[in-house]
């Protein structure tokens, strides 16, 4: 099993995860001021990209973390968006010892709407679970789409991402199936109170995945963390308003 992992600049370790569908050159926009900051590792996650996925683990956020930390620096801060800030929460939570600071991007600790909760409409995530079977290029398309709504240069910006994305292969399919599962089921709400790193979480108010009216329901379930909201931004507000984005992970990381 071998995974990508991308290095730039020098000094302390700083490891970032894409989300869903996507592969660590999602990141471009902001590569070069956090290597001028850091030394920067962008990883492929098993399964995207470059990366292969080990055929003899499960697909989890369990199964991510025992195939990545391996190939990761002894200690690191840590950014996640979206199921990547899922993954990197359970970092945080499994290797505290190894996590200086947890910072996620437009992720929730659970992305599915309820009667009580706000997030992701369910039939929304099952309709690209079908649409996986007969055209996985076209659903993770969609799925950008849905990204950049709300955004004042949506178009732009979905072009902008496809060009980043589709440099590298295609995502595993099966992988890319099973992890779409993840973001269906997984369910940290409860364990956030037990993050010990410094914690900070970034949105896009514009974001429909994780919309505006969660986020007061997360920062009651993480006192303790910190919340930055993009006005401007939907879902990826590091592509949206890079400057201001890398400007605000400075401040919390070096606060």
């Amino acid at each position: 099993m071998s995974l990508s992992v991308t290095c730039s600049g020098t000094g302390t370790p700083f490891v970032v995860l894409h989300g869903w569908g996507m592969n660590g050159n999602i990141w471009q926009p902001v590569v070069p001021a956090l290597s001028e900051n850091f030394q920067l590792h962008c990883v492929d996650l098993p399964g995207f990209g470059l990366s292969e996925w080990s055929p003899t683990s499960e697909v989890s956020l369990e199964g991510f973390l025992e195939q990545i930390m391996p190939a990761l620096p002894e200690r690191f801060h840590l950014l996640g968006w979206s199921l990547g800030g899922l993954i990197a929460k359970q970092a945080a939570l499994s290797y505290p010892e190894r996590v200086i600071s947890l910072n996620t991007v437009a992720s929730s600790p659970h992305f599915v709407e309820s009667d009580s909760w706000s997030g992701i409409k369910p039939d929304i995530l099952e309709q690209f679970q079908q649409q996986l079977e007969t055209n996985f290029k076209k659903t993770i398309e969609r799925f950008l789409a849905i990204q950049a709504m709300g955004s004042d240069d949506a178009r732009e910006q979905v072009k902008q991402v496809k060009q980043l994305i589709f440099a590298k292969p295609m995502p595993n399919p099966g992988v890319l199936k099973q992890a779409l599962s993840i973001l269906q089921t997984a369910d940290l709400r409860q364990q956030l109170k037990s993050i010990e790193v410094p914690f900070t979480r970034f949105y896009g108010r514009l974001d429909s995945l994780v919309p505006e009216r969660a986020i007061a329901d997360i920062s009651a379930l993480a006192p303790d963390s910190d919340a930055v909201i993009f006005n401007k931004s939907s879902h990826a507000p590091f592509i949206s308003e890079p400057e201001r984005f890398v400007s605000e992970l400075l401040r919390a990381v070096k606060s």
